[in-house]
């Protein structure tokens, strides 16, 4: 295997209290490969550390101790300078939670510019970069409009744009359909899908919603600061009863499959974290016995 484009090793890291004696320790030595171009789900019950996580591979925050190499370039145990950490800001992207708190601007193709021409792209290419990231999230037709007059969801992809403006080959979406509808919520997934898929962008999707986790190539299960599970989502959601000890639920569809062999009913097969491999077994599992 190629080496990988994230690599974390016995990472940790603890919030000091606001009496500057005490620490909460909210990772605790969390090792992790992650390839260039995955799709990867990161599942934790609140206060579980995956956003801590999300922050440590954005350098938000710093490591209290191990090791985070990304592309190559060792991340820990030295001085950064303000180019390195710039640097690292390029390739890795972060969009959060809610998209109000993200746009700085009144006009969205200028929102999308600000992070590249901050950058010191030139205007030319700057120009290049807004329209293809407004046509990469299917605003264009939005790009004169004011931010605070779209929707929730509409306000989550020109964030998205801001960042792929920038050009990252990873960006990280720290709970950013949290606070969307249903319809919001299905546009920005089809957008982090896309980037994926046609562009090759490696995704990390921090996420509390089990049907967004099974789009993943790969979930990380994080629990109490440390790394409870790693797998496929079908290797993942066979594992109800260590979920739900962690405070995690299983889609629906794997729920089914779950509560129908647990009536005496052998469904057959492993393909449990999708509708429609859930459909196929179940229609399977008839067919031979008609």
């Amino acid at each position: 295997m190629s080496e990988a484009y994230i690599h974390t090793e016995e990472l940790c890291f603890s919030y000091v209290d606001a009496d500057g004696r005490s620490e909460n320790r909210a990772l605790n030595g969390i090792s992790v490969d992650i390839q260039k171009g995955e799709y990867v789900a990161v599942l934790g019950h609140n206060g579980s550390g995956k956003s801590t996580f999300a922050k440590l591979l954005n350098l938000i925050l710093e490591p209290t101790s191990g090791r985070l190499v990304i592309d190559g370039v060792e991340m820990t145990g030295r001085e950064l300078s303000d180019e390195e950490v710039l640097q690292l800001r390029r390739k890795v992207g972060m969009v959060f939670q809610n998209p109000d708190n993200q746009l700085v601007a009144t006009i969205v193709e200028e929102d999308v510019a600000f992070g590249p021409e901050n950058l010191g792209v030139p205007h030319p290419e700057l120009r290049e970069r807004v329209d293809g990231a407004l046509s990469a999230v299917d605003m264009t037709d939005f790009a004169q409009h004011e931010p605070h007059r779209l929707s929730g969801g509409q306000k989550q992809r020109v964030a998205i744009a801001g960042i792929i403006a920038m050009m990252p080959e990873c960006i990280i979406f720290d709970e950013s359909t949290a606070m969307l509808d249903p319809i919001g919520r299905k546009e920005v997934l089809d957008a982090i899908r896309m980037l994926n898929r046609e562009r090759g962008i490696t995704v990390l999707n921090i996420t509390h919603y089990m049907n967004e986790a099974a789009m993943a190539d790969r979930i990380l299960v994080i629990s109490d600061g440390r790394l409870l599970m790693d797998g496929t989502p079908d290797e993942i959601f066979a594992r109800r009863d260590e979920l739900q000890e962690a405070g995690l639920e299983v889609p629906q569809c794997a729920a089914l499959i779950h509560r129908l062999r647990e009536a005496g009913i052998p469904i057959e097969g492993d393909r449990i974290s999708t509708v429609e491999g859930c459909a196929d077994m179940i229609v399977d599992y008839f067919q031979k016995r008609a």
